[in-house]
């Protein structure tokens, strides 16, 4: 099976790299730069044609979708091209997936829901309810793949961290060894989820696609909800943080939201209701704690 990578040399990108020396898929890892020493074919994902001329050239069958705008703040003042990268790109993907017949695995975010006072976990069918710019563009991607007609499993995480890029384990990692004291706000809870572990979720996905073989559309077709078992507080995470990493003269204290005033409201709690995936799947998800100290030792 030929898989297309976009977003390869991000936090999901990269954890998909790692799990494809264990699969006998053919890849195709794409982003719109190269960095030297790692191998990545170019592509702009919200050109059309470029898209489908790709996939006809390497005969994909399945694209998973890890690229994304994600700076939430910016995308306030950013609209049009976080909608051009958010929106229309996943309909290009799934556009062409429907022509040839293939499966977009999408990744998309907590960020959809905020604008309710939730207390329970969200589930796939709740309706979205964005507060701003990034979850409302993630939205409409969603829906645009919806709408294509393609074979299509859209998985919405939150909170993700992992060895690669700018994050924030790797953040506050610097911060509680370098800062005295460090507000955190504890006023927003959700679940920290380790891009290896949504890397594997995303891999036994395209395990069952290619077991099923489907002719006339993939019977699991549909939106799941991804994130590492628990729930946390940004306040508790950089706790746990800051203790497995014996950053232990850094006094961090609770702070409410509005201590760090930023252009969009986040949601207070996102977190995710994954009973569908569990049992859909046959996955069992760590607990988030498990896969942080995972995800410290491959940085130490």
């Amino acid at each position: 099976m030929n898989i297309l990578i976009t977003g390869a040399n991000g936090q999901l990108g990269n954890e998909m790299r790692i799990l494809s020396a264990d699969t006998p898929w053919q890849y195709t890892f794409t982003d719109v730069v190269a960095p030297e020493g790692v191998e990545t074919t170019l592509l702009d994902i919200t050109d059309l044609e470029a898209v489908r001329r790709m996939v006809h050239e390497k005969n994909i069958r399945c694209i998973v979708n890890c690229a994304a705008y994600t700076n939430v703040d910016k995308a306030e003042s950013d609209e049009a091209f976080c909608r051009t990268l958010n929106a229309f790109a996943p309909r290009n993907l799934a556009q062409v997936m429907k022509e040839v017949g293939g499966l977009l695995v999408h990744v998309s975010t907590d960020y959809v829901f905020g604008g309710d006072p939730y207390n329970t976990p969200c589930r796939e069918d709740q309706q979205g309810t964005p507060t701003g710019v990034y979850g409302q563009t993630k939205l409409e991607g969603e829906e645009f793949i919806r709408q294509s007609g393609c074979d299509y499993v859209i998985l919405r995480t939150a909170w993700l961290y992992s060895e690669f890029g700018k994050n924030f384990v790797k953040t506050m990692l610097n911060l509680t060894a370098t800062k005295p004291q460090l507000n955190v706000v504890f006023d927003q809870a959700g679940t920290p989820t380790y891009a290896y572990d949504l890397a594997a979720a995303i891999v036994t996905v395209l395990r069952d696609y290619e077991a099923e073989q489907p002719s006339a559309g993939y019977s699991k077709t549909g939106i799941y909800h991804y994130s590492n078992e628990g729930v946390c507080s940004w306040f508790d995470f950089t706790k746990v943080i800051a203790g497995l990493s014996g950053h232990t003269s850094c006094d961090i204290r609770p702070c409410h939201s509005s201590e760090f005033p930023s252009p969009v409201k986040r949601p207070a709690y996102s977190v995710l209701d994954k009973t569908k995936i569990k049992e859909t799947f046959g996955l069992q998800i760590p607990y988030w704690m498990d896969s942080l100290k995972v995800c410290l030792s491959r940085l130490y």
